[in-house]
């Protein structure tokens, strides 16, 4: 039987034979960068899962980037269960950056760290993480947000700008100092999105406001910020879906289709679940090879739930994102033995 063909995968496992779709890349929050010619996948996990593909379709499982975690983690999260959540990385003057979360599940005790490298590739005897510890620190009865669900931007200037939050107040940006391992000083910083937080509600408690995982892209004259809505993680239960705006400062404001600023509750929604995919999020966005990628999990429904990584074109119409709906099943990945 001939090898399987990478363009007719991106069209559709159903196109080749079973066997060639027999498991794909079961992922929560994908990050993807490029080096050399090889592209490599970091996600959610215990220390950081790594894989790395030649095509985007095909990935090979490199392990965990920390064995086993940080080496403050435990110290500053007493809660701590071994998950290291929802990672970025940026590639800046000849070093990758990994930044990590650390965090008690539902609660705002967490951190974000950041680890350094030469090269993604493990081959080299460049490679090599540098733990630089804690970036930022969230601290419950100190702190009405979340430092979770990093995402690092350079706006027009070279000025680094990392994004962050989950429920609670919202989604925050804050400046970075050159080194990207410290906030800049004196700090900045500014609310992008929240949701409505009804009064009293208890500062401990995370609230309705179903918001998070903030990632910013530069397309034109224009940042865009997709967010994340809804209920992550319950499988064929999730509401998850994305939304966005767009701003013409890094640091917002960030309106919607309508005018409606983020950070008042909007929102223009551009891809959501369906019976198929009941629930899809936590992306990131990326040019590669001259196509605009949006990088995301969904839940399918089929396997009870389990997240899976999909890779989908991005359109763009008088100043917005498309998403064709049919990238759902059009892209599906090959985890190779």
């Amino acid at each position: 039987m001939q090898p399987p063909n990478p363009l007719k995968l991106l069209l559709g496992c159903a196109l080749l034979a079973s066997s060639a779709c027999a498991q794909q890349v079961s992922i929560h929050d994908p990050v993807m960068a490029k080096d050399g010619d090889t592209y490599y996948l970091f996600s959610t996990g215990p220390g950081i899962t790594q894989y790395h593909s030649k095509d985007k379709v095909h990935w090979q499982l490199d392990g965990p980037v920390f064995d086993p975690e940080p080496s403050w983690a435990r110290s500053a999260i007493p809660d701590f269960a071994g998950h290291l959540w929802a990672p970025d990385l940026v590639q800046h003057n000849g070093s990758f950056y990994l930044y990590y979360s650390v965090s008690a599940f539902g609660k705002n005790t967490s951190a974000i760290g950041v680890t350094v490298t030469k090269t993604l590739d493990r081959s080299s005897p460049e490679y090599g993480w540098q733990d630089k510890g804690i970036v930022l620190q969230s601290v419950p009865g100190r702190d009405l947000w979340n430092a979770i669900d990093p995402a690092v931007v350079f706006d027009d200037e070279g000025t680094p700008w990392m994004s962050f939050g989950s429920f609670w107040d919202g989604l925050k940006i804050v400046k970075l100092d050159p080194s990207l391992t410290r906030l800049a000083e004196p700090q900045q910083w500014h609310s992008i999105a929240r949701q409505a937080r009804p009064a009293f509600t208890p500062d401990s408690q995370a609230g309705p406001g179903e918001l998070e995982a903030p990632f910013i892209f530069k397309h034109g004259d224009y940042y865009y910020l997709f967010v994340s809505l809804g209920l992550c993680c319950r499988g064929q239960d999730s509401t998850y879906h994305l939304a966005v705006g767009r701003s013409a400062s890094v640091t917002g404001p960030y309106l919607d289709k309508e005018g409606k600023d983020l950070d008042q509750g909007g929102g223009t929604v551009i891809l959501k679940g369906n019976s198929a995919w009941p629930g899809l999020g936590h992306n990131s966005v990326y040019r590669f090879d001259g196509q605009d990628l949006l990088v995301f999990h969904a839940y399918e429904g089929a396997d009870n739930g389990l997240q899976k990584l999909k890779i989908a074109p991005i359109q763009w119409q008088q100043g917005w994102p498309v998403i064709d709906p049919k990238a759902l099943d059009s892209y599906q990945s090959v985890l190779e033995q």
